[in-house]
């Protein structure tokens, strides 16, 4: 599961968005491997020793980033939303928690069938939050987009698990996320975002985690390593298809990590998938991407400049 921070939108050194698509494709393959190793360990040990253990690397990852830009260390920390990045990195480190509790109870692929629909749910809160007019096509697409997640955790049909609400909660949290980072971005960079991002999420963890301590066994050492690593390697990646070509141009193409999850999840984890995920799941694609084709919409008649 992807956890952006603020990136530069656009290349300084010219638009390759074939490049650019390429390399989303690969970080949602990426992020799929890490879910399910996600899966795996939290499933043999406590879900937030995991987290702890991944965001440890996560934060080396951002201060060494950091530290190469112009400015290092002392440009990164500075902030004009202090309170704003640290509630920004805790809600995505309790956001992270919580989805690898969903991935554990639920399975990988109706988790993410639920959680895809958090763009429709930051469409529905930039209203109230941001201020921003949502025009009635684009809450109809949010209305859709609801229905294909009753559809899928078909309240009333079934005997209903509280479990199916975690990724659900779970978006909700990304979505509130992803606006906060759009209110502190006009002030601060890319590079400052991610710093925060790593320091206060490792902070809270570390101290959520630290009661939990326990020594993993020698098998699950490479599970480990390789989750921290392509943790990295897909955060790095996203940097960079981001560098290459506008954010809003590479969204449709994020929805491929429900590909590679249904995959992984019906190949190697021994999951199935029901005929109304299925549906579900093709109706909040469907009405995800009508929204962003109508932001592209409105942004293509506004005046440059």
């Amino acid at each position: 599961m992807p956890a952006p921070a603020a990136v530069s939108p656009a290349a300084r050194g010219g638009d390759r968005p074939a490049l650019a698509i390429l390399l989303m494709i690969l970080v949602s393959l990426i992020f799929s491997m890490q879910d399910a190793l996600s899966r795996y360990l939290g499933s043999n040990y406590p879900p937030v020793l995991v987290v702890m253990l991944r965001y440890w690397f996560f934060a080396l990852f951002a201060i060494a980033l950091a530290a190469r830009q112009p400015g290092g260390l002392r440009a990164a920390v500075r902030t004009r939303h202090p309170w704003l990045q640290i509630a920004r990195g805790l809600l995505l480190v309790t956001e992270i928690l919580v989805m690898l509790v969903a991935f554990v109870k639920l399975g990988l692929i109706e988790s993410h069938a639920v959680f895809i629909a958090h763009p429709l749910i930051i469409v529905a809160l930039s209203g109230p939050v941001l201020g921003e007019r949502i025009g009635w096509r684009r809450w109809a697409a949010v209305a859709v987009g609801f229905v294909g997640i009753l559809i899928i955790l078909q309240p009333g049909v079934r005997v209903f698990s509280p479990w199916a609400a975690l990724p659900l909660l779970s978006a909700l949290m990304f979505a509130v996320y992803v606006l906060l980072t759009r209110m502190v971005s006009a002030k601060d960079d890319a590079t400052t975002s991610l710093f925060w991002t790593g320091i206060a999420g490792v902070a809270g963890i570390t101290v959520a985690g630290l009661g939990q301590m326990q020594p993993l066994a020698p098998a699950d050492w490479l599970p480990m390593a390789t989750l921290c690593v392509t943790g990295v390697a897909g955060h790095y990646l996203l940097i960079r298809a981001y560098s290459l070509a506008e954010a809003s141009s590479l969204q449709p193409y994020s929805y491929t990590q429900l590909i590679w999850v249904s995959l992984i999840g019906l190949l190697f984890l021994g999951e199935t998938v029901g005929a109304n995920v299925v549906i579900g799941m093709i109706i909040i694609v469907a009405a995800g991407l009508f929204t962003w084709w109508r932001e592209r919409q409105k942004r293509a008649q506004l005046p440059p400049g």
